[in-house]
């Protein structure tokens, strides 16, 4: 019998069980690929904002937000600053750069893929407008 198990998810792709996953706080990709820490980081991006203010924002627990914070502190995401007792966070654009710059290697491409959805779109409008041009009453030919 294998040392690993593998399970199959239509909706998930493929899990292996006996396969190490890298941690969340290995580098900034895998802290960004949750969901919930994007959102965090764009909500930090214009102002220094407070633990609380994030949890009333997104209405989760303290000691959640703390986590995801931790996380991206540890990657290096977000700052922080003590104001008292209160401790700041913002996001650290200039990490985000080589995140930035990776994901505008597919700008093209997915540029040409919606140039295409165009295409086709208006190819596909104009088709029907020609179509109901020559339509005079009645139950449509089509």
């Amino acid at each position: 019998m294998p040392d690993t198990f593998c399970l199959l998810y239509s909706y998930m792709g493929m899990y292996c069980g006996g396969v190490a996953r890298a941690a969340t706080t290995s580098d900034a990709y895998n802290a960004v690929a949750e969901p919930r820490r994007r959102d965090i980081l764009s909500f930090l991006a214009m102002e220094e904002r407070p633990v609380g203010d994030i949890v009333l924002n997104f209405r989760m627990q303290q000691p959640s937000v703390s986590k995801h914070l931790r996380v991206l502190l540890d990657v290096g995401l977000v700052n922080v600053r003590r104001d008292g007792r209160r401790m700041l966070y913002r996001t650290n654009a200039e990490a985000l750069r080589p995140l930035h710059e990776w994901t505008g290697t597919f700008q093209q491409y997915w540029q040409a893929q919606l140039l295409r959805i165009k295409e086709r779109a208006e190819e596909k409008a104009q088709r029907r407008n020609l179509r109901g041009r020559f339509y005079f009453g009645g139950r449509p030919p089509w």
